[in-house]
């Protein structure tokens, strides 16, 4: 009997041998799909870009909620020869307008909840064909419109298209991140998925896969869409519920998630007899990244779930290390060690090798290249040296090739001439039972240059007071040396973050920067 990984996977080839395959078993709308209703679904849609003038490398963007619409898009552009970028929908009209306009996008897609941002792209001068999703909106063709009476066949030619990834849509000016494609066609791709899946476990043609995050975001796309091409059917959630998601787990008998840190803060925080309501002993591989996750918080999920929580660092420009359970276990707080194809240095300012526990800057050095910042020699030149890049963060690696973060250098706090990095002090913060979120800052210090602070998002039913921040500041100094803990606490309804779980610290320390002489 031949070895399941010998078969031949990837959507296309899964939708044309298994057509019956569960692609879709839960999703917001309702709707589920096999692999073959999903397949014809996108030919279809191809077929109607192409007869609307829609050429290979035209660009698509988007701005549509979780939903099985996010997954026809993808794929059309996939096996369409389209570039899409992937917008969040919580931008203003005015963010949208600048990425539409930079990215160059022929073709907008909104859905009709979006429709009072959609103003601004009446003025995108590249954008020239616009459909809605979901019901009506002014001006833009409905989607059922656009592919009425178009063939649901595979279309010709299939051309290989994909993702336009903008790391920074919100600050700043955008920066689109780009793979070189390969010249092959889309199953063939598809299909060497397998390699993905291998590394993280994602057994073919078996299982069900959780999307809980932003569909939008980078990290939850990469996951997802690899569950689909070794098989794997995708329950799809709206915006993110703690108790729906284990309910959703015990349900459809989850096997693998790609989740976010603040994701974990949300579940631990629920009652504990909430948690232990639902079964969700079906999990075999529950995957983190995008933003630091706190080793109380991660050790607490291990508890609760099992050895079955995985890491992977790295950014769009490409992945860098994966961190599995076990090893994990061995070495808190490690995210891994390097992935085949890629090396970990740490370096100096100066550009020097550091040993083995020396801190420094990360940089990630692949065998080939895998991105370009599209249309930004200068900024892709900027974080690179030679073949290596880096993604602004600090770390060491151990002398068994570990890799540990301590922080984003941009993020470092200088007081007194010592370097105190935020992530290990949110951290701290993060494990006590009335903090639901923590941003530590650095601000302005007459003596020292700079002190630390917390801004804190309590739970629910916790009320700030002065008597509460003093037990946080004592919390953090029975777990840290004095010099890094807050030696102020402010409190928040709610602290800027991105749903890929990215604190936006900018906005944060904007506000005790802009007069240096505040006294905070």
């Amino acid at each position: 009997m031949d070895h399941p990984w010998d078969r031949r996977l990837g959507f296309w080839w899964i939708a044309e041998d298994a057509p019956g395959q569960p692609a879709v078993v839960a999703s917001p709308s309702g709707v589920s799909l096999t692999f073959g209703g999903l397949a014809e679904r996108s030919h279809q849609l191809v077929n109607a870009l192409r007869s609307r003038g829609l050429k290979p490398g035209d660009i698509i963007a988007y701005a549509l909620p979780n939903s099985v619409d996010v997954l026809y898009w993808q794929l059309a552009a996939q096996e369409g020869g389209f570039m899409f970028v992937s917008l969040n929908p919580a931008l203003s009209s005015a963010e949208i307008r600048t990425v539409v306009d930079h990215s160059g996008a022929s073709a907008f897609v909104v859905h009709n909840h979006f429709q009072d941002r959609v103003d601004e792209i009446f003025g995108a001068t590249s954008v020239r064909l616009r459909i809605s999703v979901g019901g009506p909106v002014e001006g833009f063709e409905a989607f059922e419109d656009l592919i009425r009476d178009q063939p649901s066949t595979v279309p010709h030619p299939r051309v290989l298209g994909g993702p336009i990834t903008y790391s920074s849509g919100t600050t700043g000016q955008p920066k689109a991140i780009t793979r070189p494609l390969p010249e092959l066609d889309p199953p063939v791709y598809t299909d060497s998925s397998k390699l993905f899946a291998r590394a993280f476990r994602f057994l073919p043609m078996e299982g069900v896969h959780l999307v809980s995050a932003g569909m939008h975001h980078g990290g939850c796309q990469s996951f997802y869409l690899n569950a689909l091409n070794v098989g794997q059917a995708l329950a799809i959630l709206g915006r993110f519920d703690a108790e729906e998601t284990l309910r959703t787990i015990e349900r459809e008998r989850v096997t693998t998630a790609y989740m976010v840190p603040t994701q974990f803060v949300r579940l631990l925080r629920l009652p504990e007899e909430i948690r232990a309501k639902y079964d969700v002993s079906s999990l075999q591989v529950v995957v983190h990244s995008a933003a630091p996750c706190p080793k109380d918080i991660k050790q607490q999920m291990m508890d609760w779930w099992g050895p079955v929580v995985w890491e992977t660092y790295g950014g769009m420009e490409g992945a860098a290390t994966i961190a599995k359970p076990h090893r994990w276990l061995e070495k808190p707080g490690t995210v891994g060690r390097a992935v085949a194809g890629m090396t970990v240095r740490i370096l100096g300012d100066d550009g020097s090798e550091l040993g083995p526990d020396e801190v420094g800057n990360v940089y990630l050095e692949p065998a080939v290249k895998t991105f370009e910042y599209r249309n930004d020699p200068e900024l892709t030149a900027s974080i690179t040296r030679g073949k290596a890049f880096t993604l602004g963060d600090m770390g060491y690696l151990d002398a068994d090739g570990y890799l540990f973060l301590c922080d984003r250098a941009k993020d470092m706090i200088i007081s007194g001439g010592v370097n105190i990095y935020p992530a290990e002090v949110e951290g701290v913060l993060s494990g006590h039972p009335l903090v639901g979120d923590v941003g530590v800052i650095g601000v302005p210090d007459p003596e020292w240059g700079e002190q630390v602070k917390a801004v804190v998002e309590l739970v629910a039913g916790a009320s700030p007071s002065q008597e509460l921040a003093e037990e946080l500041i004592r919390y953090s100094q029975e777990r840290l040396g004095k010099y890094k803990c807050p030696r102020s606490i402010d409190f928040r309804d709610s602290l800027p973050r991105t749903d890929g779980g990215k604190l936006y610290k900018r906005i944060l320390r904007d506000e005790y920067w802009a007069d240096a002489g505040r006294k905070v």
